[in-house]
């Protein structure tokens, strides 16, 4: 019986979901590198190239599109390569049931410009089981493709 602490999915768990249909519980991350496979997490990497400004914000599309099922929420996190340059990442947790491209919004706290490059892993993607949950994400992101400004109403 498990206890009711919170549980993050190892690499072999994510792989073991990545290998199910989502309606069975599996997860689709796509495209997929190993390289991006981590022990407790998986790394997202940038959709686009770009530069942001010191004391700027930016919308970057992830080039991975993500669909999780209903047992399983994602806490998004900034590498620590780059929190160390002073980006911040906000907006990190995606709901079970979400389906697209992730709109990463990053703030440049640092005291320099700082480069982003197309592929380049910008954050890790850590998952945990949702238990008993009954409700999928279906709002206004849904099926999002590129960076998505925010959407009101």
């Amino acid at each position: 019986m498990r206890n009711n602490t919170h549980m993050i999915l190892s690499d072999q768990e994510i792989g073991a979901r990545m290998n199910r249909a989502v309606d069975a519980g599996g997860l689709v991350i796509r495209p997929w590198s190993q390289a991006c496979q981590q022990p407790a997490s998986y790394d997202l990497r940038a959709g686009i190239d770009l530069t942001i400004p010191r004391g700027a914000t930016a919308l970057v599309p992830t080039l991975e599109w993500v669909e999780l099922p209903a047992d399983i929420a994602a806490t998004l996190r900034c590498r620590s390569s780059y929190g160390r340059k002073g980006l911040v990442l906000t907006g990190g947790f995606v709901d079970p049931g979400f389906r697209g491209e992730l709109t990463l919004c990053l703030i440049n706290m640092g005291s320099q410009d700082i480069d982003i490059r197309k592929d380049e892993r910008v954050v890790q993607m850590i998952f945990q089981e949702v238990r008993n949950g009954d409700r999928m994400y279906n709002g206004r992101y849904q099926d999002s493709r590129g960076a998505v400004g925010a959407k009101t109403g």
